[in-house]
């Protein structure tokens, strides 16, 4: 029996794992990620890191393994989705990857919002947002020197992808799972759009090759092969977004399904059969699934679970001892306290509201008094979570008017507290479920891998063959009630608070 490979480059490591043909994890290697941040609101990580995580992962599991390298049939990349990064003609790095935690793009953002939001939102299903065409305007208008020398425009897995098995920059690719990022492409036709182009004055050349998920890029070189103990015979396919992977791997094939990611950043995906894009609010960005005639319209709080992790390390301040049990601690304490925490409402953007975007925004507390206790504080930022998805869930509902929403599948290290699994469950009135694994992502590559070199012939069969769910939680209906409530507060809350963090953040920049 053959083996393939998963790889998902996260935004603070990167994990490798190893599956035989029936799904089952053989052996799996983590190695923690770098941020860099060189000026306030840039946040970088660079290239080469993504490239050396990735080969000593591979070895790392091959390793750990009994299995033949020749077995190895193929890999596939998963990454991070909303940055960028340039390469020159030989695929060696011009910049930095710019994060999409990274705003020095924000007046590029703002340009969009203000002069071709409409169009972009049409077309590509992009809400003016940080991502890929505010960040390419960035490196054109303020480093045109470097802009100048970039060959092609890609993503950190392939970046990695591509430098394994020997392309040149004028073969780069991206596949369709991250174009909606781009806001450049066309999502009729899957093409790049020649109109938004020309409307951003950005040079076609730069892009690249668009490509499906599975599509067969190249065979590892031999000096890669070597250091990850493989085979040059080894297949590497394109790969995907790391969403895209996420939710192929949870079994997420299906309209009505629903994805709750509780990870660094809070996404709430809902999955649909057409393309419909969110003119109204312009807050749901609407990217294909790697399946095929599928879609994933969706949002997410930039840095959701990072604002538990703030509170955790800044408030909680457990020992290095304590780290582990530092959530459960936290959760033990809230748990009993009443829905709407006794009137405490935290506003969860710490780092400015991506969907809809206004990078003015930041977090808040309301209503706390002599009576609230660290717990609540805790408690209220779990609500404000589940309150943005909430919204998120409002806007699908319109869209699809006559969609049956059947249940949440919760992934990422969040999934594990079924207090908020219920908090959510009943903030939002839809069952929660657990799925069978926790290395989903890798997974949806290791099938995408397989897939690709005819290993499965059914791709989304396969998914649903490999996970089940687990822990189904109903929802409350006398809890959903107060909470929605207090949902519809917390959004009024927020925009009535538009006009004083704009003050506030003229301010700052001015101090």
């Amino acid at each position: 029996m053959g083996a393939l490979i998963g790889i998902d480059i996260g935004t603070t490591g990167t994990k490798a794992a190893i599956f035989d043909e029936s799904g089952n994890l053989l052996a799996e290697s983590y190695i923690e990620s770098k941020l860099y941040y060189p000026k306030p609101g840039w946040v970088e990580q660079n290239p080469e890191e993504f490239y050396d995580t990735t080969l000593q992962t591979i070895s790392d599991i091959v390793r750990k393994t009994n299995i033949q390298p020749k077995d190895v049939k193929a890999i596939c990349i998963d990454g991070q989705m909303a940055g960028v990064l340039g390469i020159d003609s030989n695929y060696e790095p011009v910049t930095r990857y710019d994060s999409w935690l990274d705003n020095r793009c924000s007046k590029y953002v703002e340009y969009i919002k203000q002069n071709h939001e409409d169009e972009v939102m049409k077309t590509a299903g992009l809400p003016s947002t940080v991502a890929h065409c505010a960040k390419i305007l960035w490196w054109k208008n303020e480093e045109p020197e470097i802009y100048q020398r970039i060959e092609k425009f890609i993503q950190p897995a392939a970046f990695v992808a591509g430098k394994m098995v020997g392309l040149k920059g004028k073969e780069a690719f991206i596949d369709y799972t991250y174009l909606h990022f781009t806001g450049l492409y066309d999502a009729a036709t899957t093409q790049w759009s020649e109109k938004l182009l020309k409307a951003f004055d950005i040079d076609r050349s730069k892009m690249p090759e668009i490509v499906e998920p599975w599509k067969v890029i190249g065979t590892l070189t031999r000096d890669v092969a070597s250091a990850c103990g493989l085979t040059t015979g080894t297949a590497v396919v394109a790969g995907m977004g790391d969403q895209a992977a996420g939710f192929l791997g949870a079994g997420l094939v299906e309209p009505g399904l629903i994805v709750d990611v509780a990870g660094t950043a809070s996404v709430f995906a809902c999955c649909v059969d057409k393309f419909n894009p969110d003119l109204k609010h312009k807050t749901l960005l609407f990217p294909k699934a790697a399946s095929k005639g599928l879609w994933f319209p969706h949002a997410y709080i930039g840095g959701g679970g990072l604002c538990l992790r703030w509170f955790r390390d800044g408030i909680l301040q457990p020992s290095k001892e304590q780290l582990e049990e530092a959530y459960n601690m936290l959760n033990e304490e809230a748990k009993d306290i009443k829905p709407g925490t006794d009137g405490l409402l935290f506003v969860p953007h710490l780092g400015g509201r991506n969907y809809p975007y206004n990078n003015e925004v930041r977090g808040t507390w309301a209503g706390f008094s002599w009576g609230h206790e660290r717990k609540h504080f805790y408690k209220s930022m779990l609500e404000a979570i589940a309150y943005e998805y909430y919204y998120y869930l409002s806007i699908e509902k319109e869209l699809f008017k006559d969609l049956q929403f059947k249940e949440v599948r919760v992934i990422g290290g969040g999934s594990k507290s079924q207090m908020f699994n219920q908090l959510k469950a009943d903030v939002l009135g839809i069952p929660y479920v657990q799925v069978s694994r926790s290395e989903v992502g890798v997974l949806g590559s290791a099938i995408c891998a397989g897939y690709g070199v005819g290993i499965y012939k059914d791709m989304d069969k396969t998914a649903k063959e490999f996970i089940t769910t687990k822990n189904r939680i109903e929802p409350n209906d006398k809890n959903t009630k107060i909470y929605q409530e207090y949902a519809n507060v917390y959004l009024e809350m927020i925009q009535t608070m538009e006009p004083v963090y704009k003050k506030i953040y003229e301010l700052n920049n001015r101090a």
